[in-house]
């Protein structure tokens, strides 16, 4: 993907949208287990050379701890090779085990030598070579200097007996997984995944400090859900044995299965692998992923088996591409990842709370006209100019709405970028120069592949063309490479509305309007496809949608009233239904700051369906009733209409229209004896 990536500004834990609670700070001496839970299970016990079980039992006779791998012959340990009270390095004394992890068991320990502070001891090699543990331990001292709110403070690396272990700030808490067995255990042992809100929050939380870590040029490589603990209002990053330098090819690479990348064997680390991690935890965290380390070790279960993809494709979307097998398809900056998350979970929060969640986009401008009628693709936004390209403030100064001076401008720019062609090819569509738009388009994808913004137009030179089956593949690519942003899904939308697929479309325009009601277009598009599948009400409350501060506002509640008017209930039986339609309506239009001839033209359309319906039968209180200041009877609604017909007809465009409107008015007015 191109372009600068931009970072939105998203506050606390829960990004701003999402309550998370807190988790109470856990006291020290509470995380140290007794001697005798100190043990790993048979079931994770695996050679450290060749991945071979060990130290399995037999026959109903437990697997020893200790000894030598059958197939390498590789010693192996389960053991805490640490005691309590006893005294690393001269200064950390060792107060018991907390837990074990890939590189043997974690201890807690008191930092003798500044204020009994606690501290975490983390084995780092475990080697009979003296030399080549003193130089890895002179190797990974470069992690004291990582400083960042969400990753733990490396205080110390030092050497004790056989081993070396980092020494790290005690972070009281409790880890991912430990949240996640809590509540499968609550929930009588069965999975219970993270409200997915929840589990996106979490990662929108940890992807800054793995893209501080990426500038630096470090890849965490095992992130996991073992790796991230949620103190009482942030996350924090709590294992860094495994970081990898990229100036270092020869650094060993750590990895789990199930969250590792699938080329990180053979290719090795990088960050698209890094960013394979995070989304592999995040499908661990809201899914009941079972098979996530074996069937579906580097994939997703399909889609029809996980009603949560169903219900949100986004972000079902999201993950595919996070994961995709090809690390040229992920995404290729945490920036980056993290844009697109936050989009996703925009859309899952106004969907669950029932309430907008508008942002700006990174990757497009505004929401630009309504498009009421119909669809139309100039309503849709114009992807941003990428602020790195050499070219891009000089296509910034081209201001001019023309397209035929558009192209004389950028014709003269002193290179022709990226952004030069795009410009041009947009220009080009406003001329329906559809050879050139093809021809132009083509350039820019022989030159980069992955630039998706030539598919953005060849999409909205589909929908110029009428071809909205074409622009609906388009639209499609853009969106699998972007699932947070609105603009693809709007797209699809009008693409879908084009080909008369107006259930699918209403969808799409279902989750614009919904997450940000300033994509009027949106809104205007989803009351239409509603009103094609036979659903009034839904259209209705469509225009609801749209703010009292958008410019839009009075053309839906103008298409609202439009609406109401036009009920049929009366045909089938519900003449009180119809009436209160109309009552609405008036209320509507009384409170809009509209005058002169539409005023009377919508009065008119109104007072005309009333009478309509009171020639129909008698209404049910008409006598207290009124509509514009007409009680429901028909003498009083023909003096209505007359009314508004003669001032429709004193803001007529020509005399014909105004003898027309006089002659309806003469026409409608109550008969009289003379």
């Amino acid at each position: 993907m191109t372009g600068a990536a931009r970072t939105i500004g998203r506050g606390r834990l829960g990004a701003g949208l999402v309550e998370i609670d807190p988790v109470p700070y856990r006291d020290p001496a509470d995380a140290v287990l007794e001697l005798s839970a100190a043990v790993v299970p048979e079931s994770r016990r695996f050679c450290p050379q060749c991945d071979e079980p060990v130290g399995r039992g037999r026959d109903g006779a437990p697997g020893r701890t200790a000894g030598f791998c059958r197939k390498c012959g590789t010693p192996f340990s389960f053991e805490p090779k640490l005691r309590a009270g006893e005294l690393v390095a001269g200064q950390y004394e060792v107060a018991g085990c907390i837990a074990h992890g890939g590189m043997g068991w974690i201890y807690l320990a008191r930092d003798r030598n500044v204020s009994d502070r606690w501290v975490v001891l983390k084995g780092l090699l475990n080697a009979g070579d003296g030399d080549a543990m003193a130089a890895a331990l002179a190797e990974r001292r470069f992690l004291a200097e990582v400083e960042h709110p969400n990753i733990v403070k490396i205080f110390n690396f030092v050497r004790h007996e056989s081993a070396g272990y980092i020494v790290m700030e005690y972070v009281g808490g409790r880890s991912l997984k430990q949240i996640l067995t809590a509540r499968r255990e609550d929930n009588g042992g069965e999975p219970d995944p993270l409200p997915p809100t929840k589990a996106i929050a979490y990662m929108l939380e940890v992807l800054p400090a793995l893209g501080y870590l990426h500038q630096l040029g470090l890849l965490f490589c095992d992130f996991k859900i073992d790796n991230v603990i949620q103190t009482e209002h942030s996350l924090k990053l709590i294992d860094l044995g495994g970081v990898y330098r990229l100036d270092d090819p020869s650094s060993a690479v750590f990895g789990t299965a199930g969250y590792q990348a699938p080329e990180l064997v053979s290719a090795g680390p990088s960050v698209a692998s890094d960013l394979f991690t995070v989304a592999r935890t995040l499908a661990v965290l809201c899914l009941d992923f079972r098979g996530y380390q074996s069937n579906y070790r580097f994939t997703l279960p399909p889609l029809e088996d996980v009603p949560l993809f169903t219900r949100y494709d986004s972000l079902y979307r999201f993950l595919l591409t996070g994961t995709a097998a090809d690390p040229d398809e992920r995404y290729q900056s945490a920036e980056e990842m993290a844009d697109q998350l936050y989009g996703v979970l925009r859309e899952l929060v106004s969907d669950q709370e029932g309430h907008p969640a508008p942002a700006p986009s990174s990757q497009f401008g505004g929401p630009l006209r309504s498009a009421h009628e119909r669809p139309d693709w100039r309503a849709l936004p114009r992807p941003q100019v990428d602020s790195d390209d050499p070219a891009a403030g000089y296509v910034a100064t081209i201001t001019t709405a023309d397209p035929q001076q558009t192209i004389a401008q950028l014709n003269a720019a002193p290179e022709r970028t990226v952004e030069v062609e795009l410009r041009h090819a947009g220009a080009l569509i406003e001329l329906g120069e559809w050879g050139a738009v093809d021809q132009a388009l083509d350039a820019i994808e022989a030159s980069d592949r992955w630039e998706w913004r030539a598919r953005w137009y060849r999409g909205l030179a589909a929908l110029a063309m009428e071809r909205p089956a074409e622009a609906r593949a388009s639209f499609a690519t853009v969106y699998h490479l972007l699932p947070g942003e609105l603009a693809p899904k709007l797209a699809l939308g009008m693409a879908c509305e084009g080909e008369a697929l107006f259930a699918q479309a209403a969808g799409w325009y279902d989750i614009v309007s919904r997450t940000d009601p300033a994509f009027t277009a949106a809104t205007f598009g989803l009351a239409r496809s509603r009103l094609e599948v036979g659903d009034r009400a839904g259209a209705l409350a469509a225009y609801d949608r749209v703010p009292d501060s958008s410019s839009a506002y009075l053309e839906a509640q103008t298409a609202r009233i439009h609406r109401l008017a036009s009920h049929d209930a009366a045909r089938n039986g519900a003449g009180n239904l119809a009436t209160d339609e109309l009552l609405a309506a008036g209320e509507i239009l009384a409170s809009l700051p509209i005058r002169g001839g539409e005023r009377a033209r919508l009065e008119a359309e109104l007072l005309e369906a009333a009478l309509a319906l009171v020639q129909r039968g008698p209404i049910v209180g008409d006598g207290r009733r009124n509509l514009l200041g007409c009680r429901l009877r028909e003498r009083e609604l023909r003096l209505g209409v007359e009314r508004s017909y003669r001032e429709l007809a004193r803001w007529a465009a020509s005399s014909t229209e105004r003898i027309r409107l006089v002659d309806r008015a003469n026409q409608v007015r109550p008969r009289t004896w003379t």
